[in-house]
């Protein structure tokens, strides 16, 4: 299935662009009018991290004519494992700016536009609806559903693609393609999976090189799209096992029950990020000064690490003892426990010790506390010999 050109090859090349793009004018399928095309071509990555990484690498070095990126984030150096268009001398600055140096290294004819912020219901659209084609490189389902339906309201194509660990996927979803064979990512996902089974490479892991991987199937499928070449993934999802080393490739049918996108919503309450807007329970909290001053006083207390055994292996707070979530959640390895007395439960940042903590609450547990912040919020205040992730 070819689907035709998305941009007309409008745009004139230099002598010194001839020259930069030789090796696709010698291809049969991109030739002289497949370059101006993508030199004509506008395209949007959101998010300059693992996968929109190598995707504006490749592109720009492809000479897509406008580059747009949008980026809240600043460069941190557990990034560097992956996210490629940033170095070391990047840590500490802007996502964008870093990404923006690198490409105007590799390609000085490419322009690029540069959107500073959190993409949401109030600047979607309005900044979708510059480009001919979308990237969806980000990592959370909220946002996913929100660039697909800002996607479709604004008759967009875009390529799509996720990691996670040893494995990656990637497809192409275009509600408004030719010839009525449209989909959207409701077709492959028509509801998010509960928060606690879709946890993040931050908690998870990812394996640097697969960002490669899917990243450079997304771009060379932003080339057959924008140049109207082979045949694009619509309709098919790809899958990639990197232990494994294969490639499946299955395929997506519309949803039946889907109903028409008509416009934005709250994509964190449809993920159940959010709950209504009702008086919640205030979880007792600790500080990272005020832990440290409970230690260096001698008060009794129990130091409880909920995280996982992998994530203790890159860092731990002394004398903390290990009892993953999972485990105080089905109520094992407690039976040593003093439900009386003071408890303080930390993971990685904060929210998975809060929910043991209402664990505990619920099976008898009375003087609990939970770590504001968890083991970074540590690092950062107290220890900060300790490796952050």
């Amino acid at each position: 299935m070819t689907l035709p050109p998305l941009v007309s090859p409008d745009a004139e090349l230099s002598k010194q662009e001839m020259e930069r793009y030789s090796r696709h004018l010698l291809l049969p399928d991109i030739g002289l009018d497949g370059q101006k095309r993508l030199k004509n071509s506008k395209v949007l990555i959101i998010g300059a991290g693992g996968l929109g990484s190598p995707a504006l690498l490749y592109l720009a070095a492809a000479g897509i004519g406008t580059l747009g990126i949008v980026d809240f984030d600043t460069v941190d150096a557990s990034n560097l494992q992956r996210q490629v268009i940033h170095g070391q001398s990047d840590v500490g600055r802007k996502k964008l700016d870093s990404a923006r140096a690198t490409i105007q290294e590799i390609n000085p004819f490419v322009h690029v536009e540069m959107h500073e912020a959190r993409l949401d219901t109030s600047n979607a659209l309005e900044i979708i609806s510059g480009y001919d084609l979308i990237l969806d490189g980000t990592d959370n389902f909220a946002t996913r559903y929100l660039v697909n339906d800002a996607c479709v309201l604004a008759k967009k194509p875009y390529v799509w693609g996720s990691i996670f660990r040893f494995e990656g996927q990637a497809s192409v979803f275009w509600e408004d393609a030719p010839g009525d064979i449209g989909l959207n990512y409701r077709d492959l996902y028509p509801e998010p999976p509960p928060p606690e089974h879709a946890p993040s490479c931050s908690e998870g892991g990812v394996l640097g090189v697969l960002c490669a991987a899917i990243g450079s199937i997304m771009a060379t499928e932003a080339i057959k799209l924008l140049t109207g070449i082979g045949s694009p993934l619509l309709g098919r999802l790809m899958v990639y096992d990197a232990l494994d080393m294969t490639y499946r490739v299955l395929p997506i049918r519309r949803n039946p029950d889907r109903q028409p996108i008509t416009e934005l919503s709250d994509y964190e309450y449809f993920c159940g990020l959010t709950k209504p807007a009702t008086p919640q329970k205030d979880v007792p909290t600790i500080s990272p000064r005020e832990l440290h001053d409970i230690r260096q006083s001698g008060q009794s207390h129990l130091l409880i690490d909920v995280r996982e055994q992998r994530e203790r292996d890159i860092c731990c707070i002394e004398g903390a003892i290990h009892i993953p979530k999972n485990d105080i959640l089905a109520g094992r390895g407690l039976e040593s426990l003093d439900k009386n007395s003071l408890i303080i439960l930390h993971c990685k940042a904060g929210s998975r010790s809060k929910q043991a903590l209402n664990a505990l609450e619920e099976q008898g547990f009375t003087n609990l506390q939970n770590l504001h912040g968890g083991i970074l919020a540590w690092i950062k205040e107290v220890d900060s010999e300790l490796p952050t992730y």
